[in-house]
This record gives structure tokens, C-alpha cells and sequence, in this order.
């Protein structure tokens, strides 16, 4: 998949949501978006670790959204670093793969 056809097909997905829910999306959104779904990920990180409450859950089901949040956490963080013109791959190109050996 490739990541910019995935960030257009996030931010038509998001603009809907916010459109369906009322509210702006604002340069602010995107940033307390992710740090939400980050503090979903944690969550669901205990859960799966034995360390909070599985809250009426099967193993599997807790496995289950331990994954998921990982979706949530990288679409979001997609939906900042394009709200922000952030090219992801050249960055990540530049930061992290200029040291491969």
C-alpha cells in the first residue's frame, strides 16, 4: 500500500467523520486525535500484558484491539503529517534509513 494514496483515502474517511460529528478539524484536532489514540494503545497494551482489567473481554478480543489501535495510532499520526505537509517516507528516508549499512 502505498502511503500517499492511503493519506488521501484517510483524510476523505476523516472529513467525513468530522462532517457527520460536527466539529473542525483543526490543527489542534489532529495532534489531541493522536494523543487519544495513543491512550487507546496504552489500554489496550495493558490489557493484553495482564496489567488492567479486561473489563469482561476474551483474550482473543483484547489481542484483537491491541492491533487495531495500531491501525488507529499510524492513520492518525498519517492524518497530522499530512495536515502538517510533512513528507513521511522522504523523513523517514532521512532520519532513519540514510543509516542502513
Amino acid at each position: 500500500m502505498d502511503i500517499s494514496e492511503l493519506s488521501e483515502r484517510l483524510e476523505k474517511l476523516s472529513v467525513r467523520y468530522g462532517e457527520f460529528l460536527g466539529f473542525e478539524r483543526d490543527p489542534d484536532w489532529f495532534l489531541l486525535k493522536l494523543q487519544e489514540e495513543m491512550g487507546e494503545l496504552t489500554q489496550a497494551y495493558l490489557q493484553h500484558t495482564g496489567r488492567a482489567r479486561a473489563k469482561g473481554l476474551s483474550p482473543a478480543q483484547i489481542r484483537d484491539t491491541f492491533h487495531q489501535e495500531f491501525a488507529d495510532v499510524f492513520c492518525q499520526l498519517l492524518l497530522l503529517a499530512r495536515q502538517h505537509d510533512v513528507d513521511l517516507p522522504g523523513e523517514i528516508d532521512k532520519k532513519w534509513l540514510a543509516h542502513e549499512i
